[in-house]
């Protein structure tokens, strides 16, 4: 049966792959150590920049800029890590001199790239816009890596600078085309009300007099004709009996030779007397009256070119009753033409009122949707030009710099050890990758190797019993190079260790350093 490995075989094989073990654990240290030494120093300087809400409460005055930090920041990054930006700094700082001769400028932008970390700070907070809780950056930390480490924390303060500039740069810019694209949309509804005001007047010019603020007048004016209408009526039917009554008793009544002279001037009087009437109610202008002004003015014409007494021996009538008849029949003819005439007035203008009122609902119905279309436009109107003020408000906020913005509570500072690599950590890992080396060459070595170490391992192999052992037999000069070999690994050990601590001192701490800090630690 095989037999189950005992502590005394792996110390065994441990003596025996002793130089395996050694050699390739020395090998992958020294290159370790040699990695560790060769690696360039990368310092690392790094701003941090506080995200500082607008002064004055939102409440009083609201930004138009109403995209989140993130976001902007985001858009921020963008333009300075742009390839006309990238390259203003590596020609206003020469980074990267012994790459130029064998690196394009793309390669060179992206290793520029690589070297800029852009980290957020994050914070639970409440959110003014939902009023929930949520997470907001609050913060965010610029680095700039290189070799020198006077450049890097140069470079990380000329980025923290174009981060706070393009920030405000972006804030001005969207706070500016928000008050002007207000301004537009201002002009845009401005000029559609004026051209709906022009379609009001023009619409209120032809619609004149059966518009619908005009119905309640028209209605009543409609119905104080038709009763003065129907007045003038009444008067008509009385002046024509009177005119039917008077040619009655003209016809009985005889006439003589004196009765025209006198009837021409009762009829004067009676004109004269209508004159007077009319006179009173209606103005000069008034056809009755400039008509009954013109008959007067004939008569008299005629009265005067012939007198009384050639009428009179003309043989015209001189009977006064006749005359009286006459004169009153002649007065109630000019009446009844006149008030004929003022009912027809009267008739003319009741029928121009209906059509006005049957009209209206039309006319109102259209010009209900002209002004609903003007009171929309004026509400637009007023609600661009809040906003418009608003905006020019905010525009404002963002000269004075009293809204959000960036402000940097840890500048980029001088980096004193480098940031990297990691020497010790490299070493560190050199040592347990060479002992797993070196464990790993003595187990592949020895699995295969066919050699017998063990007498009952030669038993279980061969077909015959183990009689004896005879030990390794040592001369003096295999002592003398054994105790060499000691010497040159102990001499080895001793250089390596030397050669450690002067590593440590040089390049990762120095010693006074190292041992005050292990000094107030043990205290």
């Amino acid at each position: 049966m095989e037999q189950i490995p005992q502590l005394r075989d792996y110390i065994d094989i441990l003596k025996r792959r002793k130089w395996s073990l050694i050699l390739s654990t020395l090998l992958v240290i020294i290159a370790a150590g040699a990695l560790a030494l060769l690696l360039p120093p990368i310092y690392k300087s790094t701003s941090t920049i506080l995200i500082e809400e607008q002064e004055i409460p939102q409440n009083y005055i609201m930004s138009t800029v109403t995209s989140y930090a993130e976001q902007r920041l985001q858009v921020i990054n963008q333009r300075i890590m742009s390839t006309s930006h990238l390259i203003k700094i590596i020609d206003r700082f020469n980074l990267y001199p012994e790459l130029r001769k064998d690196w394009t400028t793309e390669e060179i932008i992206n290793k520029m790239r690589d070297d800029i970390q852009l980290d957020f700070i994050n914070a639970k907070v409440m959110d003014p816009r939902t009023g929930r809780p949520s997470t907001a950056t609050i913060a965010f930390t610029l680095s700039y890596e290189g070799k020198n480490p006077g450049l890097v924390q140069k470079v990380a303060s000329r980025l923290a600078s174009l981060y706070l500039e393009e920030n405000l740069k972006v804030r001005a810019k969207q706070v500016e085309e928000t008050s002007s694209f207000f301004n537009d949309e201002i002009k845009k509804v401005r000029r559609k009300i004026d051209k709906l005001e022009g379609e009001i007047a023009t619409f209120k010019e032809k619609h004149v007099d059966n518009l619908p603020e005009l119905l309640q007048s028209n209605m009543q004016s409609l119905g104080d004709v038709e009763r003065a209408m129907d007045r003038m009526r009444e008067q008509v039917r009385t002046i024509k009996e009177r005119k039917s009554y008077l040619e009655a008793q003209l016809a009985v009544t005889p006439s003589s030779n004196q009765e025209g002279a006198v009837a021409g001037q009762l009829k004067l009087a009676a004109l004269q007397r209508q004159l007077t009437s009319l006179s009173a109610g209606f103005s000069a202008k008034y056809p009755d009256v400039i008509k009954l002004k013109a008959e007067i003015f004939k008569l008299k014409d005629q009265l005067r070119k012939e007198p009384v007494a050639e009428k009179i021996e003309a043989g015209q009538p001189d009977n006064p009753a006749h005359v009286t008849l006459t004169s009153q029949l002649a007065a109630v003819e000019l009446d009844l033409a006149s008030y004929s005439r003022q009912v027809a007035d009267m008739e003319k203008k009741a029928a121009d009122l209906r059509q006005r009122v049957r009209t209206t609902p039309q006319v109102e119905k259209e010009y209900g949707t002209i002004l609903a279309d003007r009171h929309n436009l004026q509400a637009q109107y007023n609600d661009l030009m809040a906003k418009f003020l608003e905006s020019k408000v905010a525009q404002g906020l963002e000269k004075e710099q009293k809204g959000e913005r960036f402000t940097i509570i840890d500048p980029a500072r001088l980096p004193v050890k480098p940031y990297k690599p990691n020497r010790l950590a490299i070493i560190l890992l050199g040592v347990v990758l060479g002992l797993g080396a070196g464990a790993g060459t003595a187990a592949v070595r020895e699995m295969n190797d066919d050699a017998v170490y063990s007498p009952d391992i030669l038993s279980q192999v061969g077909s015959c019993k183990v009689l004896a052992c005879i030990p390794e037999i040592v001369s003096m000069q295999d002592k003398i190079s054994r105790r060499r070999r000691r010497l040159i690994i102990a001499a080895s050990v001793v250089v390596c260790l030397v050669a450690g601590v002067v590593v440590f001192n040089y390049v990762v701490m120095d010693l006074d350093v190292f041992m005050a800090r292990l000094s107030r630690k043990m205290l």
